[in-house]
């Protein structure tokens, strides 16, 4: 990464679009501190991110990876493992929110059901579910979404737009790293586009996308398409 100037508004959704190795998914990841800047600074409300406890930072953030993984034990387990005390109207809402509630209520043992190591004996969409209530169950303040459907059938890529839907409706802060256009087109309050570690262009989405034309639209689009 290299010239990096921008700001995420808070209570916004930005999306973060390009080309595989641009740079996207080691953008958010300094949000975190998964890496940490050589140069320059992270700031989260005006606070420099290395000034926080690393544990407090990450409470404050939920980060749902390109691949969901669950650990070895039941829902429920998984689902505290970010909120050890996270109450059973808590998971609930969680759930609720992750679109999760059908398929865990059919599962014989409901939020006492058993997961295989990683996950296996759950489909990719419903881990990746889990996995985002696993992160809204810590009632963070800020959601990291890297590829959030990558994983997915095309058929569920819905449910996570629904998701990202309803979470706008609640005014969280998110930030996501996606080669879904629809994403971009309908979810978004600004949009980031990179190239070689840099951002060569952010605007609001109904800017960008109002003229086919755009030569950066259409750069991305001839790379991913």
């Amino acid at each position: 990464l290299h010239h990096i100037d921008l700001m995420i508004p808070k209570n916004q959704i930005t999306v973060i679009v390009g080309q595989s190795g641009s740079g996207k998914s080691t953008l958010i990841q300094l949000i975190p501190r998964f890496y940490d800047v050589s140069e320059g600074e992270i700031l989260i409300d005006g606070v420099n991110v290395k000034e926080y406890k690393l544990s407090a930072l990450r409470n404050k953030i939920g980060y749902i990876p390109q691949k969901a993984l669950l650990f070895t034990g039941t829902i429920a387990d998984n689902l505290r493992y970010g909120k050890e005390d996270a109450t059973l109207e808590e998971m609930e809402r969680a759930i609720d929110i992750a679109q999760a509630t059908e398929f865990v209520s059919q599962k014989p043992q409901g939020y006492d059901e058993p997961l295989s190591e990683g996950g296996t004996n759950f489909s990719g969409g419903q881990k990746q579910r889990v996995a985002i209530a696993r992160a809204l169950a810590m009632n963070p303040k800020v959601m990291l979404f890297d590829e959030p459907t990558s994983a997915l059938d095309p058929e569920l890529v819905n449910d996570v737009l629904k998701v990202i839907k309803d979470l706008a409706n609640e005014g969280m802060t998110m930030v996501i790293v996606t080669h879904e256009m629809g994403f971009a087109r309908e979810v978004s309050t600004r949009v980031l586009f990179m190239d070689d570690g840099c951002v060569m262009e952010q605007n609001e989405p109904h800017a960008l996308f109002a003229s086919p034309q755009n030569p950066r639209l259409k750069s991305f689009l001839s790379k991913v398409l």
